[in-house]
């Protein structure tokens, strides 16, 4: 033991009598040091962990256009996304049809006119007006008696078959009872972001083309692009489940027609 009562530690009183060479007097004299180092190393670990984490969702993983989590709709109608391709292929068949030049009309400056003379009242009266002169005879043939009149039958008008088809470009869209502002009410109440999509940290986009139907109810619903985890069932199982539709109108009359809708999937 040290003949300094200033040294003298706790550790010195307690292996006083006892073999100091063992190793626990060694751990616990420089216990204070292993313990602030540790804390040192942990804390430096955390701080790479989380601050790469972060940097690979905020830089790498998240698109920055909208941040937070949300659902976002932007439904459009479906022809609207084939507007492209419909106006290269219009472009195609002008470029391959034949051309001929136009040729700029010319006025007709010597112009011979023919007067017609207008038959007095009298040869009217003795004559049958039409379109021609024609010299008659003057000779006016017997008369017989007109045969057994033949019955005329109206023909049988053609069944009316149903119009099903299905449009892609109508006069009058449909329309969400209340307008779209209320679509995305009614979505935003019903649809939930599925959990193997949060645990998987799934986003993205999932198209869906559906039929409105001449009542306005939902038809046949497609998946034309999807991201999976529950995500493109969900998305599908709301729009079936919307209310009726203002179904679209084409002459007047209601047709069904086809409708495109993107719905965004972002977790923040």
């Amino acid at each position: 033991m040290s003949n300094d009562p200033e040294k003298v530690t706790l550790d010195d009183i307690v292996f006083e009598n006892r073999n100091k060479d063992y190793g626990a007097y060694f751990l616990r004299k420089n216990y204070a040091n292993h313990l602030n180092r540790a804390v040192v190393i942990g804390v430096g670990i955390f701080t790479l962990i989380f601050g790469g984490a972060w940097t690979y969702q905020k830089y790498v993983f998240e698109s920055p256009e909208v941040p937070g989590r949300e659902v976002i709709f932007n439904p459009k109608p479906y022809h609207e996304y084939k507007k492209p391709v419909e106006t290269l292929k219009k472009d195609v068949i002008k470029a391959a049809a034949p051309q001929i030049r136009f040729v700029e009309p010319e006025p007709v400056t010597d112009l011979t006119l023919t007067e017609d003379v207008i038959p007095s009242t009298d040869v009217l009266e003795v004559n049958v007006i039409s379109g021609t002169t024609i010299e008659g005879t003057g000779e006016v043939p017997p008369f017989t008696e007109p045969g057994t009149p033949v019955e005329v039958v109206k023909p049988a008008e053609p069944e009316k078959t149903e119009d099903n088809r299905i449009f892609e470009t109508v006069e009058k869209l449909p329309e969400f009872p209340g307008g779209m502002a209320e679509m995305y009410k009614f979505i935003n109440s019903h649809i939930k972001y599925p959990s193997a999509a949060q645990r998987g940290n799934i986003s993205g986009r999932v198209f869906v083309k559906f039929v409105v139907e001449k009542d306005g109810s939902i038809g046949s619903i497609e998946i034309l692009k999807g991201i999976g985890f529950g995500c493109d069932e969900e998305a599908a199982r709301v729009i079936k489940s919307m209310p009726r539709w203002s179904p679209a109108k084409q002459n007047g009359k209601s047709v069904r027609v086809y409708y495109n809708m993107p719905v965004f999937y972002r977790l923040e």
